[in-house]
């Protein structure tokens, strides 16, 4: 199936696609240490009823926006889940989700899966919009974008717990 037909059938079941990469360097072991206690996320709660393996901590989730040249931060208390820690190969995986720790219709639910190897961090999921079929047009329109800032703080957040090395870009980096 084609990204353009995955995007086409998620949002055909009420969902929205979302893939996030944070390219670097990372030690495996030790981001596996990381992800096996990551107490490091908030404040370890019980986990979700229907889930027992999961670990849901109350964390704030952060929008990064900028105006007029300064930065702002909207942040948002949810529950993060983290599932056990999968090794495939030369990849560590987690499974990952989140939810609003308040007013939740409010607010998309995202399910979705960390995959961490030497190079780098990608979180790939889905989210489903609040307001079924209106929340999916709105999402189309602006919202979208708010997930993926989310999502992407959230993998910035992670990388730096797992001691990523971020990969040097632009001429100083020594490519051609």
């Amino acid at each position: 199936m084609s990204r353009a037909e995955a995007v086409g059938t998620a949002r055909a079941m009420g969902v929205s696609r979302l893939a996030v990469d944070l390219p670097g360097r990372i030690d495996l072991a030790a981001a596996r240490r990381a992800l096996e206690q990551p107490d490091w996320l908030g404040t370890p709660v019980a986990p979700p009823p229907d889930r027992p393996e999961m670990r849901r901590y109350l964390t704030d989730l952060v929008l990064q926006l900028s105006a007029v040249g300064r930065p702002l931060e909207f942040r948002k208390a949810a529950y993060v889940d983290v599932g056990p820690v999968a090794e495939r190969g030369r990849r560590l995986e987690v499974e990952i989700g989140w939810r609003s720790a308040t007013m939740a219709p409010l607010f998309p639910v995202f399910a979705g899966t960390l995959l961490v190897t030497a190079a780098g961090l990608v979180l790939e999921g889905a989210y489903a919009p609040p307001f079924g079929e209106a929340g999916m047009l709105i999402d189309k329109a602006a919202l979208g974008g708010v997930a993926r800032r989310t999502a992407r703080w959230f993998v910035g957040r992670v990388g730096a717990e797992l001691g990523l090395d971020p990969l040097p870009f632009g001429p100083e980096a020594g490519g051609d």
